[in-house]
C-alpha cells in the first residue's frame, strides 16, 4: 500500500487535477509536492486555493533538487518540464536540462534513496509526422522538436536505471485538455474552446488536416494512478501510449466539436493555411490491455462544457487571451522582462 509519493511540477496544469484525484482515492496518503512556483499564479479564480487536497509543498527547482524530501517516499511522479514547443524553441538548452537530464538525475537519487516507482510524464508527440497507420510502442520514433527530443532522451536514460527494486513507467500521453484551475490555453482545444467563448470564433492557422489525439486531465490522472499501482513483477520498464483511439481527432474536427457545443461561433482559416507538419494518430491497444480499469471516460462534449463553464465563472475576460498569463511562454516572459527569473530559467534572490 501506497504511504507517501512526491509530485514534481505540481504547480502547473495537472498537478491541480491529480493531487485531488488521489486524496479521494485515500485520505491518509502522504502527498508531498514540489514546484518551482512559475505558474502558481496562473488561477482563472486568482482568490481560491487548490492545493489544499496536499499534505505538504516544498518549493524548488528539479535541477537542485533537494533528495532529502525523497525519504520514506515510495513513488514520484515526475511532471516538472518545460511544457511546451514553443517554449522548447526559446529554451531549447534549458528544455533538454530540465525535462531529460535533471529527470534521470532525479530518478538516480529516487532509486538510491530506496524508491520503489518512478512516474515519467512523457509524450506522443516523440512519433513526430505521420506516415501511414496509427504508432503504436514498437513505431519508428521521429521527434520533431526539442520538448520532443527530451522526452525520448529522459525515457532512454530511465530505461538504464531499472532494477529488481525500481521501476519506471513512462507515459506518452496524448495532447492535455480539459479543465484545471490553472488552465492552458496554449494547448489545441483549450484554445478553440477559450477562442470560441470569448471571440465567437475559431480561426485555424493550418489546414485542419493534421491528426492529434488528445486526453483529459482527468482522464490523465487516472492513468497515474494505474502507474503508481501497477504490478511491476514482469515489466520493470514500460514507455506506453496513453489516450484513446476514439479521440484521434483531425484539428479540423476539433474545432467542429467545439461548434457543436458552443452556439454561434465561425470555423475559418488563416490566409495560405498549410498542413501542420506535427500529425500522428496513435494506437492505445496496450494501454487498454494492461490498464482495463483506468481507461479514459471522458466525453468530448462534456470535456468541451467543463472548460467553457470554467472560464465563464471566472473573471476572465481577456479577449486577445493568447497574449494573457494563461499561455505559459507569456508567464516566463513576463518574469524574465520584471528580472524575477534569469536567461536560465532560474529564480533571481
Amino acid at each position: 500500500m501506497l504511504k507517501k509519493i512526491i509530485i514534481l511540477g505540481n504547480l502547473g496544469y495537472i498537478g491541480p487535477v491529480l493531487v485531488k484525484y488521489l486524496r479521494s482515492l485515500s485520505k491518509n496518503l502522504e502527498i508531498v509536492g514540489y514546484d518551482n512556483g512559475f505558474f502558481q499564479g496562473c488561477l482563472l479564480n486568482p482568490e481560491q486555493s487548490f492545493d489544499r487536497y496536499l499534505s505538504s509543498q516544498v518549493y524548488g527547482d528539479i535541477r537542485f533538487f533537494d533528495k532529502k524530501i525523497l525519504k520514506d517516499a515510495d513513488a514520484v511522479i515526475c511532471l516538472a518540464a518545460i511544457s511546451n514547443d514553443p517554449i522548447g524553441k526559446v529554451y531549447e538548452k534549458q528544455t533538454i536540462d530540465i525535462n531529460a537530464i535533471s529527470s534521470i538525475d532525479l530518478a538516480k537519487a529516487a532509486k538510491k534513496a530506496g524508491v520503489k516507482k518512478f512516474i515519467y510524464a512523457s509524450s506522443c508527440s516523440v512519433y513526430g509526422i505521420m506516415d501511414k497507420g496509427a504508432k503504436n510502442e514498437g513505431s519508428q520514433l521521429n521527434p520533431l522538436t526539442a520538448y520532443s527530443q527530451s522526452k525520448i532522451l529522459c525515457e532512454n536514460g530511465l530505461k538504464e536505471l531499472i532494477s529488481a527494486e525500481f521501476s519506471v513507467t513512462c507515459l506518452r500521453f496524448s495532447t492535455a485538455c480539459g479543465y484545471s484551475p490553472r488552465l492552458r490555453l496554449d494547448l489545441v482545444l483549450n484554445d478553440f474552446v477559450a477562442s470560441a467563448l470569448i471571440n465567437k470564433k475559431i480561426e485555424l492557422l493550418s489546414d485542419g488536416s493534421a491528426w492529434r489525439p488528445i486526453i483529459d486531465v482527468k482522464d490523465m490522472s487516472r492513468s497515474i494512478f494505474w502507474a503508481i499501482s501497477r504490478d511491476t513483477d514482469n515489466s520493470k520498464f514500460l514507455a506506453l501510449n496513453v489516450g484513446k483511439d476514439s479521440w484521434n481527432f483531425t484539428i479540423k474536427d476539433l474545432a467542429e466539436s467545439v461548434k457543436n457545443v458552443i452556439p454561434n461561433v465561425d470555423i475559418s482559416f488563416a490566409k495560405d493555411a498549410s498542413p501542420d507538419k506535427r500529425s500522428y494518430k496513435v494506437d492505445f491497444s496496450l494501454f487498454k490491455s494492461l490498464a482495463p480499469d483506468h481507461q479514459p471516460i471522458q466525453k468530448i462534449y462534456n470535456t468541451i462544457s467543463e472548460i467553457a463553464d470554467g472560464i465563464s465563472n471566472s473573471n476572465f475576460r481577456v479577449k486577445d487571451f493568447r497574449k494573457s498569463h494563461l499561455v505559459r511562454l507569456n508567464t516566463l516572459n513576463y518574469l524574465s522582462e520584471q528580472k524575477l527569473i534569469n536567461a536560465n530559467l532560474e529564480w533571481i534572490s
